[in-house]
């Protein structure tokens, strides 16, 4: 009877998920399976055979291809400065804008609109803060720190990328430390506080463990964001100078489009995909255990 219930079910199941599945398939499940095999061959992207080279892209990757491992190394740089300081900030914010202050909806929306705007409009936009922006403010006010050649130098360039990126999406994280903040019991806060609990020990002590399923979602995002930066990367800094700033992706997108080297860009790209997928499944594994258990 209850086999013939779930069969009774599958005409549904196929009217719901099927459409879905079948666009999934074809858009993400083939290419990525396609992908696969292409990073097996010497491929220029252009002619219509592919000559099946094994693993060869991978050993000359691993042995021979200094400027990727380079920027991997910018890339986890990038990704771990840029995590932190998004989620501080976020955080930061989401603790400041739940309190009962006047506009306090309008400054959640100010603080979420650089999400709104796209990466590469948003690169272009700060190249001409840090270009010309600061040099007018460093010019009027002699203020070192606005004199810096933002763009032109390794380190600085650096910072710049963090800030541009920490500015885009801390307001992201923001709405949803708020949604969890908003759910923290207030009879835990005020039992603390009856208690003599400070601010810091309710911070630590109530606070973090109830909303840690925000930081599961909120890291799990900031690092996928940040490991795969690709058009802010393009339109800020092109990778300059001198390659000092070039990310796994854009080192990818140059390998394959600029380059035409298809096959050694899908094997680039598989091997940043198995490295991020692991990242990704062990900070979630790690927040995860932290949670507290209802």
């Amino acid at each position: 009877m209850a086999k013939a219930i779930k069969r009774s079910k599958w005409p549904e199941y196929l009217v719901f998920i099927g459409p879905a599945m079948f666009f999934f398939t074809l858009i993400v499940i083939i290419p990525f399976l396609m992908s696969m095999y292409y990073s097996l061959t010497d491929w220029n992207g252009v002619s219509s055979k592919a000559t099946f080279i094994g693993l060869d892209n991978f050993k000359k990757i691993f042995m021979d291809d200094d400027l990727f491992r380079k920027d991997f190394w910018f890339t986890i740089r990038f990704t771990v400065v840029s995590v932190l300081l998004t989620n501080l900030i976020g955080f930061g914010l989401a603790m400041l804008l739940t309190r009962k202050m006047k506009l306090r909806n309008v400054y959640r929306t100010v603080f979420f609109l650089p999400n709104v705007i796209g990466g590469l409009l948003l690169g272009f936009i700060w190249q001409f803060i840090f270009v010309k922006g600061f040099a007018t403010v460093g010019e009027l006010t002699g203020i070192g720190f606005f004199q810096l050649p933002w763009l032109g130098d390794a380190a600085t360039a650096f910072w710049g990328l963090v800030i541009v990126q920490c500015w885009q999406f801390a307001g992201y994280v923001m709405v949803i430390y708020i949604a969890a903040l908003i759910n923290v019991p207030k009879e835990l806060i005020e039992a603390a506080h009856i208690d003599g609990a400070s601010k810091w020990v309710m911070l630590k002590q109530i606070t973090v463990p109830l909303i840690m399923p925000a930081f599961t979602v909120c890291f799990f995002l900031s690092i996928s964001w940040c490991f795969k930066v690709f058009d802010l990367n393009l339109s800020l800094t092109k990778g300059g100078p001198f390659n000092s700033t070039e990310s796994v992706a854009l080192n990818i997108y140059y390998e394959a489009f600029r380059n035409n080297r298809y096959g050694l860009g899908t094997a680039k790209a598989f091997i940043f995909f198995v490295i991020v997928a692991l990242v990704t499944v062990l900070q979630v594994m790690y927040t995860k255990k932290k949670e507290v258990q209802a």
